[in-house]
């Protein structure tokens, strides 16, 4: 059923495959931060309130990020699970995959759901909420919530379209539901009088309708594993959970970055500057969402190929996928790192009005991004690794980094001005990718090189990989 479709991952040298999956899913990413830049560029301009809505809508962002990694969870593992089983020949096992993974999406939507909606007024106060912005963050985040099935789904499954080299499928569902977000924010915001409230209805729609859309491609006939219902097992579950933990923990360590973030601005701050900082941080953490998703669309794109071939037991096509994968990701940092240093007031003003504001956010997101080129190291390594199921492998390169944050953002207003709290996300990256650097050629390399010459390429129990 499926060899012919996959004919081109062996036959293909790698640098065509990086380009031809990876550039289309980063462009989908460009297209998918649009839900959160849009609506913050339009919140931040509300007449009156527009910045203390601006600083709810980040002070919510952590909560609607960590939602989006139980996507990831699933999506992402479901899709290394799958490639594997591509690689290994092992059809059957692959279809699998996709049936168990929607079941998965569906209950842990209506769970979150349900949790999240019942426990908002302590989960925003403990995120950094004041008083003053809690009637916009509440609104928004209650609105936002009930949409949380199309969300996990939209994000979900467009990895198995990816999975399966439709990297072109998969950019229009994320250009669809990002179009339709830009086309309804005015007209339910402005035109409605919606204000926050039509921010958020207009994404739940541009969700529903991005998922809608997937849905349908995966139930298409000419797709070579396509949504089907039955095959429902503990062992695909814990096998996907097995590999989609690591995506998980990453989104769900990088939001508690950000509340402990939102929360030292806020002590620190104080009454005169915490929720000016807060509002500032949003447009920090904006232009941050400009490597962040991106970078990450490169490596959902090509991830199947690591997975493949991993599947395969071709370790230098699986080096190549490494090298290739980082230089796309480091000449895309390097783009982002000029414009930051050069000429960032233009992006800062599309959120703020405020001079004094204006400077600040552009002052703060210098400081932030001067490691930007360690990313690429830590999108090609880490998540390279992940989609083949080396998930111990990958965690300590990408937790070091975190930890590293962690202790900066609560030494350095000890030691310094507040201000300078925003180097925290450049001395991380740079140290996190030496680490990783590291800890990959004296160590994972060697393993990885151990397991393909010993044929134990992800393990082969029945009813998961």
């Amino acid at each position: 059923m499926g060899a012919q479709g996959y004919a081109k991952f062996e036959h293909t040298p790698i640098p065509a495959l990086v380009l031809r999956l990876g550039i289309p899913s980063m462009a989908a990413q460009f297209f998918n931060i649009l839900y959160s830049i849009v609506d913050r560029i339009f919140v931040g301009n509300i007449p009156g309130d527009g910045s203390l809505a601006l600083a709810a809508v980040g002070i919510c962002a952590p909560l609607i990020t960590a939602v989006t990694a139980f996507a990831m969870m699933v999506g992402i593992g479901g899709a290394s699970c799958m490639s594997i089983c591509m690689g290994r020949k092992d059809w059957e096992t692959a279809q699998k995959t996709i049936n168990n993974a929607l079941l998965m999406l569906t209950v842990i939507s209506l769970c979150v759901t349900a949790g999240i909606l019942a426990q908002k007024k302590p989960l925003l106060y403990l995120l950094g909420c004041s008083d003053a912005m809690y009637p916009f963050a509440e609104k928004y985040l209650t609105i936002y919530i009930t949409g949380t099935f199309a969300s996990l789904c939209g994000l979900g499954l467009n990895q198995f379209i990816l999975a399966q080299g439709r990297a072109k499928t998969g950019m229009i569902s994320v250009v669809i539901g990002a179009l339709c977000n830009v086309a309804l924010d005015p007209l339910f915001i402005y035109g409605f009088h919606m204000g926050i409230a039509g921010a958020a209805t207009a994404t739940v729609v541009s969700q529903t309708v991005s998922m809608l859309f997937v849905i349908c491609h995966l139930r298409k006939k000419d797709m070579p594993i396509r949504i089907r219902f039955g095959g429902y097992s503990a062992g695909m579950v814990k096998a996907i959970l097995r590999i989609g933990i690591m995506p998980f923990l990453i989104t769900v360590f990088d939001n508690m970055i950000l509340i402990l973030l939102n929360m030292q601005l806020r002590k620190y701050g104080g009454a005169q500057n915490g929720d000016t900082y807060i509002a500032c941080a949003a447009v920090v953490q904006s232009f941050m969402v400009l490597a962040g998703c991106p970078g990450q669309g490169i490596t959902s794109g090509c991830g199947t190929l690591f997975g493949y071939h991993y599947g395969a037991g071709n370790y230098r096509k699986v080096m190549q996928c490494y090298q290739y994968v980082f230089l796309l990701c480091l000449s895309y940092m390097l783009i982002l790192l000029a414009v930051s240093q050069t000429a960032v007031q233009p992006f800062v003003r599309l959120f703020l009005n405020d001079p004094r504001r204006i400077g600040l956010a552009s002052e703060f997101i210098r400081k932030y991004t001067i490691g930007l080129p360690g990313l690429a190291v830590q999108f090609a390594l880490v998540d390279g690794t992940t989609a083949m199921g080396k998930v111990r492998q990958a965690l300590p390169m990408s937790m070091f980094r975190k930890g590293v944050y962690i202790i900066c953002i609560f030494i350095l207003p000890l030691l310094t001005d507040l201000k300078n709290i925003f180097y925290a996300g450049t001395i991380s990256d740079l140290a996190g990718s030496a680490f990783t650097v590291i800890l990959f050629f004296t160590v994972i390399q060697k393993n990885l090189r151990a397991d393909v010459s010993a044929g134990q390429i992800a393990g082969s129990k029945s009813g998961g990989v």
